[in-house]
């Protein structure tokens, strides 16, 4: 049998917390009748699901469902927590990955 080792891969992260924390989420604040809201990210989108109310805590982090986001992948989408991370896929894709797993067993801080 072969044996291989897989590339290095040095991604683009960002840390995200709230809606329009991503660098490429192009987020705005609009005003609308006496309110202001902020735009849907383009990268993280508003977290939505049909069967888990808004105000439902998550069993990974604690925050509440409507404190998340969530990005489409390849594989059809992720929930993003509070403080996970967001990494960019060779193809230009975007990724969650919790914070340990990122920092502390994956991925080095490579200075630029």
């Amino acid at each position: 049998m072969a044996r291989f080792r897989k590339r290095p891969v040095v991604p683009e992260a960002s840390r995200w917390w709230k809606n329009g924390d991503h660098p490429d989420d192009g987020s705005v604040d609009v005003e609308t009748g006496g309110w202001t809201f902020l735009t849907e990210g383009k990268v993280v989108r508003r977290y939505r699901h049909p069967d888990v109310p808004s105000g439902e805590v998550c069993k990974q982090c604690g925050y509440i469902m409507h404190e998340h986001g969530w990005i489409d992948t390849p594989e059809g989408g992720h929930t993003v927590c509070p403080g996970d991370w967001i990494i960019t896929g060779v193809k230009g894709e975007f990724y969650p990955i919790k914070d340990d797993i990122f920092r502390e067993r994956t991925y080095d801080n490579v200075l630029d």
